[in-house]
C-alpha cells in the first residue's frame, strides 16, 4: 500500500511535464516555419521583380557628347629674375676711398663704381719696379762682361772656365729680369683692381659699402660684397610645370606673363629651355621663360603668373555631370549600343567644368549616351531609346 501510494504522484508529474513541453515546442516550430516561408517568399518576390525589371525595356533619353576644346590655359605662379645678376667684390685689401653709383642707377660695362685705397699694393709696386731696374742693370753688366770674355778667349787671355761662368751668370741675370718683370705686371694688375667697375650693362640693385670701409680681397670674408649689378633688359622666369603637361612644353613656345603689381597688363615671353628631367619630389619639369624688358617695367623678385596656351593631342568630349556613374568599378557612362541594349563604358574624366565634365577616353562622338542614368542599370539591359537633344545643355 505504501509503495503504490508513492508511485502514482510521480507518474502524474512526468505526464504533466511532457504535455507542457509539447505545448511549447509545437507553436514555436510553427512560428519558425512560417517565418522561413515569409523570408523565402520575399526573396522570391525580389528576384522576380529584378528579373522583370531587367527583362523590361528601360526608357533611356540619349544624346551625343559635344566636342570639347583641346586647348587650355595653364596658369602657374613664378618669380621674376634678372637675366644676369652679379655681386661685385674687391680684389685687393684696402679702404673705400670713393663710391660713385647708388641703388637704382643704370651703369655701363666698365663704368667706375668705386675706388679702393690700397697703400700696401702701391708700395709693393714701387719696390717691384726698383727690383726690376736693378735686375736689368745687373743683366746689362753680365752682357758686357760676357761679350768681353768672348773677345779675349781667341787670344787665350782668359780661360774657357771663366767664359763659361760669365755665360751662366748672364742666363741667371736674364731670368731675374723676367721674374722681376712678371712681379711688376702682377702688382700693376692688382693696382688696377683698386678701381671697381661694372661687369656688364645693368642697374645697381644693392650697395653694401661706404667711404672708409675696410674691404678684403675675394668673397670669403663677411660683408665683402660691395655692389650687386643686375641685367634687367631681359628677364628670366623659372616655372615648375606639372608632369602631366611636360610633353606639351617645347622650346620656342610663346607665353603670356602677368604681374600682380600691373593688373591688366600682359608681357610676352618665350620658353627657351628646360632641364629635361622630372623632379622626383614635386613631379614637375623646370622650364625657363625669357621675357624682354626694354622699358624696365619688370623688376627682379616680383611675383608673376605665367599663362601657357597648350594644345592637347587628345580632344575631350563634354557631357553633363549627371551622366557619369561613379561606382566601385570607377567612372562609367551608360551607352545604348546597336542592339538597343545598355552598355556601361569605363571612362577617363578630365576637367570639371561645373555643370559639365570632360571625358578624355572611353566614348566617341557617335555613341548614344544615356542622360541621368539610374544606378540599377546593368550591361545587356534592353533600352527604349528616347533621343534627347537638349541633354547637353542641361
Amino acid at each position: 500500500m505504501n509503495h503504490s501510494s508513492i508511485e502514482i504522484p510521480k507518474m502524474c508529474t512526468r505526464n504533466n511535464r511532457a504535455r507542457l513541453l509539447a505545448f511549447l515546442i509545437i507553436p514555436a516550430a510553427l512560428c519558425a516555419g512560417g517565418l522561413v516561408t515569409v523570408v523565402a517568399r520575399t526573396h522570391t518576390a525580389k528576384v522576380l521583380a529584378a528579373q522583370t525589371q531587367a527583362s523590361a525595356a528601360q526608357p533611356a533619353a540619349v544624346f551625343h557628347a559635344a566636342p570639347g576644346d583641346a586647348s587650355q590655359d595653364l596658369v602657374l605662379p613664378a618669380m621674376l629674375q634678372a637675366f644676369d645678376e652679379s655681386p661685385v667684390y674687391a680684389r685687393v685689401n684696402g679702404y673705400v676711398a670713393k663710391w660713385f653709383t647708388d641703388i637704382g642707377q643704370h651703369v655701363q660695362t666698365g663704368q667706375l663704381l668705386a675706388v679702393i685705397d690700397s697703400p700696401q699694393v702701391d708700395q709693393q709696386l714701387v719696390q717691384a719696379r726698383a727690383s726690376l731696374n736693378q735686375a736689368r742693370a745687373t743683366l746689362s753688366l753680365a752682357d758686357t762682361t760676357t761679350k768681353r770674355y768672348q773677345d779675349l778667349i781667341g787670344s787665350n787671355s782668359v780661360s774657357q772656365q771663366e767664359l763659361d761662368q760669365n755665360l751662366q751668370n748672364q742666363s741667371v741675370q736674364r731670368a731675374n729680369v723676367q721674374s722681376a718683370t712678371a712681379q711688376v705686371a702682377w702688382l700693376e694688375q692688382e693696382q688696377r683692381y683698386e678701381k671697381i667697375v661694372a661687369p656688364f650693362d645693368g642697374v645697381i640693385t644693392e650697395r653694401h659699402t661706404d667711404i672708409g670701409d675696410l674691404v678684403n680681397a675675394g668673397n670669403g670674408g663677411t660683408g665683402t660684397e660691395l655692389f650687386r649689378v643686375s641685367r634687367i633688359g631681359m628677364m628670366r622666369i623659372f616655372v615648375s610645370v606639372p608632369e602631366a603637361y611636360s610633353q606639351q612644353i617645347q622650346n620656342g613656345l610663346k607665353v603670356n606673363v602677368g604681374l600682380t603689381a600691373l593688373p591688366g597688363q600682359m608681357f610676352t615671353g618665350t620658353v627657351t629651355r628646360s632641364d629635361h628631367a622630372i623632379n622626383l619630389q614635386s613631379r614637375t619639369l623646370l622650364v625657363e621663360v625669357d621675357v624682354p624688358n626694354p622699358a624696365g617695367k619688370l623688376m627682379p623678385g616680383a611675383y608673376a603668373e605665367v599663362h601657357f596656351s597648350l594644345h592637347s593631342a587628345v580632344h575631350p568630349l563634354i557631357v553633363p555631370s549627371g551622366t557619369i556613374l561613379f561606382q566601385a568599378a570607377g567612372p562609367q557612362v551608360a551607352v545604348v549600343n546597336g542592339k538597343q541594349q545598355i552598355e556601361l563604358r569605363k571612362v577617363v574624366v578630365g576637367k570639371d567644368l561645373g555643370g559639365t565634365m570632360e571625358i578624355t577616353s572611353g566614348i566617341t562622338p557617335q555613341d548614344e549616351i544615356v542622360a541621368n542614368p539610374p544606378d540599377f542599370l546593368v550591361d545587356g539591359m534592353p533600352a527604349a531609346v528616347q533621343r534627347n537633344t537638349d541633354a547637353q545643355s542641361k
